[in-house]
């Protein structure tokens, strides 16, 4: 421990053997400069991983939050800018920790885009409602980020 590094007592520990999850991602509120749903997304999986657990981790992208999903071309025409997608990198890290990124097709149809604008391995759902309500059905706990 360094000598700035203050003791941290957990109380409750968790460990869980088998996680499904969904993340219901509307608007992004950032924790710094990094989206809150993103962090929280490798935190998770960090843990997943500390515990060897079993689990299914998606992420449904709507609303305000769907240009995340973009390639840098669309990304740019979707936002006027000429900077590109800032969060490719941070959405293709998670896909190779097995977390599944999902398009909203409502999203997708108010904003005519088509697959040709997404990022690799997007996939799309009908709607964001309801493909929440699909997976909470089957047994996913939802975070709302």
């Amino acid at each position: 421990m360094s000598a700035l590094e203050k003791p941290l007592h957990i109380d409750i520990p968790v460990k869980l053997s088998d996680v499904k999850i969904v993340f219901s991602i509307g608007a992004l509120q950032f924790e710094g400069d990094l989206p809150a749903s993103i962090f929280h997304m490798q935190l998770i999986k960090g843990d997943i991983a500390d515990w060897n657990a079993r689990s299914e981790v998606i992420a449904v992208f709507h609303t305000n939050a769907g240009h995340v999903t973009l390639h840098d071309g669309a990304y740019n025409t979707d936002r006027n800018i000429a900077t590109g997608n800032p969060y490719k990198e941070l959405v293709a890290d998670l896909q190779k920790r097995g977390v599944q990124i999902e398009l909203c097709g409502a999203t997708a149809r108010a904003h005519n885009w088509g697959n040709a604008d997404l990022l690799p391995d997007i996939r799309v759902n009908t709607d964001a409602m309801a493909r929440l309500t699909q997976l909470v059905q089957a047994g996913y706990v939802k975070i709302t980020e």
